[in-house]
């Protein structure tokens, strides 16, 4: 797959391989929040839900997130506003996801939380800003 794709999704303008591409495909984790965070970007540009979910904290996972029963999004673009480190193993990442359903273009603003454990980062919620 990684092979289909030049540049990354998550906007670096590097490769997906060398960019986010390494995480999806299991090559390493993400050694990062807002390196997850942008994988995490990409991994819904790619419609890869297997990558959601393993990366998604176990305590605030959902079962499914539906992604081949919902109308097919077009991803736009990714924009990181903010990232801070609040501990050494707490994060937090502001990002706007731009995408179109439909025709119609919307915008996800979102201040998101992201925790260090057992080697890796995980996503555990965001708030809507």
């Amino acid at each position: 797959m990684g092979a289909e794709i030049s540049c990354c999704p998550c906007g670096s303008q590097e490769q997906y391989s060398e960019c986010c591409g390494r995480y999806l495909e299991k090559q390493a984790s993400a050694p990062s929040a807002v390196a997850l965070m942008r994988s995490r970007y990409t991994a819904y540009t790619l419609g890869r839900e297997d990558y959601l979910l393993a990366t998604w904290h176990q305590s605030t996972r959902p079962a499914s997130l539906g992604l081949a029963r919902e109308s097919h999004s077009k991803w736009l673009g990714l924009t990181v506003k903010y990232h801070e480190q609040v501990s050494p193993g707490r994060a937090t990442v502001e990002f706007v996801a731009r995408y179109k359903v439909g025709g119609r273009a919307h915008r996800l603003h979102e201040m998101s939380r992201f925790i260090y454990e057992a080697g890796q980062w995980f996503y555990i919620d965001g708030d809507i800003c």
